[in-house]
């Protein structure tokens, strides 16, 4: 019987180790899974039914016959690079929370729960338990849960010591408060919510400039700042929930974009009528050194800025005239930093630009 015993270890290690031979060591992926459970758990609201580690998470829809589930997807993209340059992984979680949350938010929803996919090439525990601890801060900052998610390795696809981040959002509103833009009129006004650098978009163009062009280290200062290059490029996708969510109390928001992957141009007509353009005067808020830095070294052209980068601005509230002094106090009790950026003209759903 110990025979018989021993044998059977001996196989079932055998299998392992092959497989770990392939670059995949389930045990190790199931031990770093197995230490974040009580992070995770930190987030659960309410509405939560169940725990980690079901083949699906499962959420409780509230209450009201006009409840609308709102989600999106996206990813952090190769800001991961600089993480992983830098070995500092604890903010890119927070990236990734607050850049859904943002998407949902332009449409006046609420976020409710988190799921997110990680694929390597090979789990690193520290490295894994420091992303969801990012995913875990932000969740709870949002004041949603991390229902959930997958992590998955996948030797030959990944760069050895790099890995993929993407998460899905799912948040609710009422079906009457839905904000789709359609009640932008022209005359109404544009104000900018400051971003805190690049967010989660441009980098393959930011790192081209930076480390290829001008070949800086991560290490070396960003003239003009007290910033290091890294510490500039993965400053942290910023939430605007907070400062949005006390707007949406008090006054009528007609419409929101969040300043993403295209930047001005083709994220604000996203949210326009056809028939009113928002024109944009550039010269209304200071533009963050990091992409002045990036337009000058690397010869791009002023436009071609403003469809890449958020150029400091990471969310836009669109409100009627008459709602700019209330929308402004409304920001300023709750510490929101803002510029008044623009105005909404009659034309063909466009963004235009007076300086």
């Amino acid at each position: 019987m110990a025979n018989e015993e021993s044998t059977d270890k001996e196989a079932k290690s055998a299998k392992k180790s092959a497989y770990a031979q392939a670059g995949v060591n389930i045990d190790v992926k199931m031990d770093a899974v197995g230490s974040i459970k009580q992070m995770v758990a930190a987030t659960k609201t309410a509405n939560v039914l169940g725990n980690i580690g079901a083949f699906g998470g499962l959420f409780k829809v509230p209450s009201g016959r006009d409840q609308v589930l709102v989600a999106s997807s996206d990813g952090v993209g190769t800001k991961l690079k600089v993480a992983a340059m830098m070995n500092k992984h604890d903010t890119v979680g927070q990236d990734i929370v607050n850049h859904c949350v943002n998407d949902i938010l332009v449409q006046g929803a609420k976020p409710l729960f988190f799921m997110d996919y990680v694929g390597t090439a090979k789990v690193v525990p520290s490295v894994f338990k420091s992303v969801v601890s990012g995913l875990c801060r932000a969740c709870k900052e949002n004041h949603l849960a991390l229902l959930g998610g997958e992590t998955a390795e996948m030797p030959g696809l990944y760069p050895v010591g790099e890995y993929d981040l993407v998460g899905t959002i799912v948040g609710h509103v009422q079906k009457s408060k839905i904000i789709t833009g359609k009640s932008i009129r022209a005359g109404d006004v544009i104000i900018g919510l400051p971003s805190g650098g690049l967010q989660t978009n441009g980098f393959s163009l930011a790192r081209k400039v930076i480390f290829d062009m001008c070949q800086h280290s991560w290490k070396d200062k960003l003239p003009g700042t007290d910033q290091t290059f890294g510490d500039a490029l993965l400053a942290v996708h910023k939430s605007f929930l907070k400062p949005v969510s006390a707007l949406m109390a008090k006054i009528k928001i007609n419409g929101m974009a969040h300043i993403t992957g295209g930047g001005f141009v083709d994220n604000i007509p996203r949210v326009l009528p056809k028939c009113v353009n928002a024109e944009i005067d550039r010269s209304s808020w200071d533009v963050p050194m990091i992409f002045n830095y990036i337009q000058n070294r690397g010869k791009v052209d002023r436009d071609e800025m403003y469809r890449v980068f958020n150029m400091g601005i990471g969310f836009v509230v669109i409100v009627a005239k008459r709602d700019l002094k209330r929308a402004e106090g409304i920001l300023r009790a709750n510490r929101q930093p803002y510029s008044v950026i623009g105005v909404c003209r009659v034309g063909k759903g466009v963004v235009t630009y007076k300086n």
